[in-house]
């Protein structure tokens, strides 16, 4: 019994530490809404400036601002329930939200809203929505 949890408990970590496989590289401009990049990316933004979020996919959130600016944050993996639940939440004590900050998905579950997986933000990229007609 005891060799069996044990060869169970090895199998698990050599699970556990196996490397991350990385999606391929996301396109800014291949993310639906299409943009306009305005400038280079930047590695905070105001966290008291920002209007809404909006998830376009597990790798993607738009930052709207007050005042109009919209900052595209390319995610560097797959954040796993994010395009799903379209919501997320972060913890931060300073007036800023940077890049490689950890948001966390919030998933409901049995009626109670519970922290998910967590995963780190890339840079936030000033774009503008392309005019689709």
């Amino acid at each position: 019994m005891f060799r069996s949890l044990t060869l169970l408990a090895s199998a698990a970590l050599t699970v556990s530490c196996a490397p991350v496989e990385r999606d391929r590289d996301v396109d800014i401009a291949d993310v639906s809404p299409p943009v306009r990049v305005l400038g280079e990316g930047q590695s905070c933004i105001p966290r008291s400036l920002i209007r809404q979020t909006r998830v376009r996919g597990n790798q993607v959130i738009d930052f709207e601002m007050r005042g109009g600016d919209i900052y595209r944050n390319i995610l560097p993996g797959r954040c796993p329930g994010l395009a799903l639940e379209e919501a997320f939440t972060y913890d931060t004590s300073i007036d800023q939200l940077c890049s490689p900050e950890i948001i966390y998905v919030l998933q409901q579950i049995g009626g109670q809203i519970q922290r998910g997986a967590g995963c780190a933000l890339g840079q936030f990229v000033p774009v503008e929505y392309a005019d689709e007609g």
